[in-house]
């Protein structure tokens, strides 16, 4: 508003710097409906063109009348500050005069049988419509508030905000609780915490009057430096409110209670069968799976990943460059790479590397047997150790001499391959990079003139052949220690 001419635009975060906000516009709402019908009836520019001494050309928009083109001198300051106005107030909550002008508009396209206009027309009118049906009347348009609400039935929870800006309806989300809190408190308060550090805070929250209003003001204070009102709703048109967005979040507790168990079936219910089917001494917690990728032997690598009550934790996964085999040797990589993993156990790394419940091999008998040799040498025996051999999905332990075939549908063996999967998934990718990486060392010590110190600068700012072909001289000249001449002579190289 600090301008002269005012333009309308879309953002994602509120600053303060003079500017006037709308939104955020939810339920069916769409931001670029509300945008085409701001410059539709009041003709302000929806574009950050500068607007300065000399006049622009006009654009489509101006000649179309969409917009009144400041920029080119077609409007006085006075004149756009009077549409500026009528814009804001139609924003505001003020439909009625665009619902006119639209329904006038609407019938004269109908009449002159431009049935599609009309009905462009028409739709906004039905958006209008939305919008206008959102309003609560009894609530102060002054006023900028979610709504939280929390339910639970002892075993799911959920969370329902809704939102309210200038006694307007925008929208409702509801989340899924998956931590256990000991109090309803706790949960509320948790949720609130988390939810407003990624998003902007009105200046009230209405809350349930359980709800830890203090700890919840002062979190806005101390973490984001914002003062917002914590309101317990009691009565009135707040409390309506807050019932309304209770009754959202158990109507999504009670929807989303199947997707939950769904995931627990997928996960900790895929665990405990497991150890049901295989005879597991112990329930498969952590689980760790291995695979190795190389080819014709050449950049063997191997990984490490792991789940944890059947989910992937990424922040766990380990990558392992084969140190001591020759050759395309899988069992003795494997081998290697089990000894290196197992022999941190009982030692200050494995606070790093907790010892496993379960570990999976990417295989059939022999990987598992190979494997079961470094057990057996390191003395392991309270962890578990099993294969899986993709041709047939089956799967072998150390307790049985037959393979176990689980039913393609059992969540359980689902859970053991997406391990397996994820873990050839890892591998290949860590392999890729570190094949793609030795080959530039190779090709770049075949140019004169970069020795060993260019040679690292080089890989650290490239890392991939397929990166420095694509660079220009210019480019390959900002890396330290390359002279233009030098840079040349690796892009020559390189292009030929």
């Amino acid at each position: 508003m600090r301008e002269e001419f005012p333009s309308f635009y879309v953002t994602r975060k509120i600053r303060k710097d003079g500017g006037r906000y709308f939104g955020p516009f939810m339920g069916g709402i769409n931001y670029r409906d509300i945008l085409d019908v701001v410059q539709l009836l009041y003709g302000v520019r929806l574009c950050r063109t500068a607007i300065t001494s000399k006049p622009k050309r006009e654009c489509l928009n101006y000649h179309i009348g969409r917009c009144a083109a400041p920029c080119a001198h077609k409007i006085s300051k006075e004149d756009y500050a009077v549409r500026v106005k009528q814009a804001i107030a139609f924003l505001d909550g003020d439909y009625k005069g665009a619902q006119t002008v639209l329904q006038s508009k609407m019938l004269a396209a109908a009449e002159s049988e431009a049935f599609e206009l009309a009905m462009d027309y028409k739709n906004k009118i039905s958006m209008l419509s939305k919008l206008e049906a959102k309003r609560i009347t009894s609530i102060n348009k002054a006023i900028d508030a979610d709504i939280i609400a929390y339910a639970t039935n002892n075993l799911y929870s959920a969370i329902n905000v809704l939102v309210t800006r200038k006694g307007i309806m925008q929208g409702a989300s509801s989340f899924a609780l998956d931590e256990a809190h000991m109090t309803d408190a706790e949960a509320l308060t948790s949720f609130i915490t988390q939810y407003y550090s990624a998003h902007e805070a009105p200046s009230e929250i209405i809350v349930p009057d359980y709800c830890e209003k203090e700890l919840v003001s002062n979190f806005f204070k101390e973490k984001l430096g914002k003062s917002v009102e914590i309101t317990a709703a009691k009565q009135g048109v707040k409390a309506e409110l807050l019932k309304m967005a209770e009754r959202n979040a158990h109507d999504y507790l009670e929807k989303s209670v199947d997707k939950i168990k769904h995931h627990d079936d997928m996960t900790v219910n895929a665990c405990k069968r497991l150890q049901e089917l295989l005879s597991l001494k112990r329930y498969p917690r952590r689980m760790e799976c291995y695979d190795i990728s190389n080819v014709s032997g050449v950049d063997k690598v191997a990984s490490m990943v792991v789940f944890i009550d059947g989910e992937a934790d990424r922040n766990q996964y380990r990558r392992f460059k084969i140190k001591t085999v020759e050759g395309a040797n899988d069992f003795a990589s494997l081998q290697e790479v089990l000894l290196r993993r197992l022999s941190k156990l009982g030692t200050e790394e494995e606070d790093r590397f907790p010892k496993p419940d379960l570990v999976v091999i990417d295989g059939g008998k022999g990987q598992l047997s190979a494997v079961a040799e470094i057990f057996e040498k390191l003395g392991v025996s309270d962890i578990e150790l099993i294969s899986i051999a993709k041709q047939d999905e089956e799967i072998f332990t150390l307790n049985s001499p037959e393979s176990i075939k689980i039913p393609r549908r059992d969540y359980s063996l689902r859970m053991v391959q997406r391990i397996r999967d994820e873990a050839h998934r890892f591998a290949i990718t860590y392999f890729r990079n570190l094949h793609s990486k030795n080959m530039l060392k190779s090709e770049l010590e075949k140019i004169e003139g970069v020795g060993k110190q260019r040679r690292i600068a080089l890989m650290e700012r490239y890392s991939t052949i397929d990166k420095i072909m694509t660079a220009d001289v210019d480019d390959i000249a900002k890396t330290p220690g390359i002279s233009l001449k030098v840079a040349r002579a690796i892009k020559d190289y390189f292009s030929n």
